[in-house]
Order: C-alpha cells, then structure tokens, then sequence
C-alpha cells in the first residue's frame, strides 16, 4: 500500500553524494564512514538511501532494529549491517544467519549469540556499547568488563567494537560534558583492551561530533542526519563557524504536493474545522490533498506556510488527516494542480525542515522522519 500519489518525497542523488564525499574527506582515511539509515533513513527512504550510499562506496551501514537489518540484508547481501538497539533473544539467531553485528548492552545477548553462533557452525559479530552519561543503553564500566570477559570465553563470539553515544554534543556551543564523556569512554576501552585478545573498532562518533572534535573520530563514525544535508542544531553550525570550519551540507529532501482545488470565499467566513479562522476580506483559498497523516504536523494550523509559485502561502485554519488549507490571495494565477512545496525550494524562496521545526516546536530529526513512509520517495 502506497500514501495517496498526489504527494511526493524527492531525494537529490547529487547532493547525497556531494555530503557523503564530504565527510570521507572530513574523517580521512583511517575513519570508515558509516551512514545511519535508521527509521526510514531519517524519513529519506530506507531502500533509496541505502542504494544511492552503495552507488557511492558506501560499505558499512547502522541500523536501529533488526527488522531494519534484514532489510538492508536483503538490498545487499555485501554490505556491512550494525544494529545499534535492541535485538530480541528470539531473533539473535536469525541475525547470526544473516551476519548482523550486534551492539550489545547485557549479558543475555552474549550468551545467547554465543549459542547460535556455535549452533550455526558461525561467528556472531558483538560491539560492546558502553555507558560514559548519556544514561541510555549501555554498560557502565564494571559490567563492561564482564561483557568483555564473556566475548572473549565465550566459543563463537567474536568482539569488533566498542562504542558509546554523547549526550550533550549538539545542543550547546559547550563541550566540557561530552570532553567528559570521552575521558570515561577512553579509560574504560584501555581496560577492555587489556583483557580481550585480537582487535575491535572504536567508534563515537555522530554527525556533530565529527563536524567539531576530530579527537572522537577513531576507527568509525556513524553519520546521521548531516549525511542527509541538515545541521544537527543551530548550536552546532555556530560552534563549527566559530571555529572556522567551513562547511556546506546540502539538503537531499525535497517534499511537494499540488493543489486541488482554488476558491473565493466572502469576508467573515470560517474555515476549517473548529472555526479556528475567520476571513477578514474576499480570499482565495487553496486545497492541498496532505494532512498530520502525512506527516504535516497539526501544529502547524494557522501557523505554517507553503511555497506556491514561488511565494509564501500560509495555513488557514487546522491542518486536517488528509487536507491542508492556504491563503492564496496574495499569488497571481493560481490553478488546480499547480505545485505547492513544503519542504524544498521553489522559485527563489525556500522552505527547510529546520524552519518547519521551529515553528512546530521541535527539531528537524522529528519533521524528517515523521513523514509518511508511504508516500512515494523519488531519486532524482
């Protein structure tokens, strides 16, 4: 099943490809690259993205779910699949199958890794996600070196990372926490070290991190949301600019829709459901076949704006399941299947996810990856 055909997400190849090169050249060679195509690749299209990564030489991907693993699995059977969350007991032998690595955080994992592997005549793939103050998943020191102990006593169970995640490296243009961070990520691999034969990759870094602290780079970084040409946050694009750092991230998303329907309507009509809006003078409304089903977030009522000809069109009235409302008074010419961008360029005025979140009151991850995985992701 398809979301209505009227809608549509378009990904720009180019600039997909532009930002992967960017940050090849920005983590050098001794760092892999390592795109993060969780949660429909941040709302971009799982398949597509994960395509247009391997046109490029992308080799090594992290995934949420293990539902999100096979999948990469099943587009290339080449490619190198890190689940970073949770994997249920019941489905690690699958995962051994289809050589998933498995980032773990208990005991059980291990163990039963271990049972499969051994039973498949295989080698489960384990990376030991460590607890350094995020307080998310992960294992604070103590238990990290069981971990550690485990993989190395365990028959089938191979150890080829070591990770954690920061918890306060995009959000302020202060790093002292996530310094911080790294000291206790840095102590606790040095133990771990000591006690496991053979070597793993170390890996830290996110989008943020590799755009400021080169020191958290080591053998992978795994590349989110800046691979998609969106800045982590406002604090991280000036930290970057402070530090001289320049740095272009193209957007890859573009997402559009037409209008069906233009009509007048008299002065003092209401529109919309709840009678949220009330006209003033002769306005010409326009149609948009979208809605919070969409991914067009109810918020917005009243409140957003559209590009229509290259000009602003503002929602009037509640964002509704299936349609948006705009003011179209002020744009000349106006018809029935003209194209309206919610997100994108049209003409000389843009619209980008960051501006959508603002005026949500949330981030641009949300706004991304909120958008309906139905609706039809198109390459261009």
């Amino acid at each position: 099943m398809r979301a209505s055909s009227l809608s549509i997400v378009e990904i720009n190849s180019k600039n997909l490809a532009d930002n992967i090169f960017l940050f090849k050249k920005i983590l050098g060679r001794k760092t892999e690259l390592s795109p993060v195509i969780k949660s429909n690749a941040y709302g971009h299209g799982f398949r597509e993205i994960m395509n247009a990564c391997i046109k490029n030489n992308v080799k090594t991907f992290c995934v949420s779910f293990i539902e999100e693993a096979l999948l990469a699995r099943e587009i290339s059977p080449e490619a190198r699949v890190i689940c970073l969350g949770y994997v249920a007991l019941k489905d690690i032998s699958e995962a051994v199958r289809k050589d998933i690595e498995l980032t773990v955080f208990n005991h059980q994992t291990i163990k039963k890794a271990s049972l499969e592997a051994v039973r498949q005549d295989k080698k489960a793939k384990i990376h030991i996600k460590l607890e350094t103050g995020t307080n998310r998943q992960g294992y604070p020191e103590k238990e990290a070196l069981k971990a550690a102990e485990l993989t190395k006593n365990l028959a089938g169970v191979d150890l080829v990372g070591i990770s954690t995640h920061f918890a306060n490296i995009e959000d302020t243009t202060e790093h002292e926490f996530a310094i911080r961070q790294i000291k206790v990520f840095e102590k606790i691999t040095s133990k771990i070290k000591k006690l496991t034969l053979g070597s793993f990759q170390i890996h830290t870094a996110c989008s943020a991190a590799a755009i400021l602290f080169p020191k958290t780079y080591y053998d992978l970084a795994r590349i989110g949301i800046s691979l998609y040409g969106i800045w982590p946050s406002k604090e991280t694009f000036i930290s970057a600019k402070l530090s001289g750092k320049l740095i272009e991230l193209k957007p890859v998303l573009s997402w559009k829709t037409i209008i069906t329907q233009v009509k007048l309507v008299p002065p003092g009509s209401y529109v919309g459901y709840g009678c949220t809006f009330k006209t003033t003078n002769k306005t010409k409304l326009a149609y948009l076949p979208i809605g919070y089903y969409d991914g067009f977030d109810r918020s917005l009522s009243n409140a957003g704006w559209v590009l229509v000809r290259g000009k602003r069109a503002p929602v009037r009235g509640r964002v509704c399941m299936n349609v948006v409302i705009i003011d179209v008074t002020g744009i000349d010419g106006v018809k029935t299947e003209d194209e309206a961008v919610i997100i994108g360029k049209q003409g000389n005025e843009s619209i980008s996810a960051e501006t959508v979140a603002s005026l949500c009151g949330t981030i641009n991850y949300e706004v991304l990856s909120r958008i309906n995985p139905l609706i039809k992701r198109k390459v261009i």
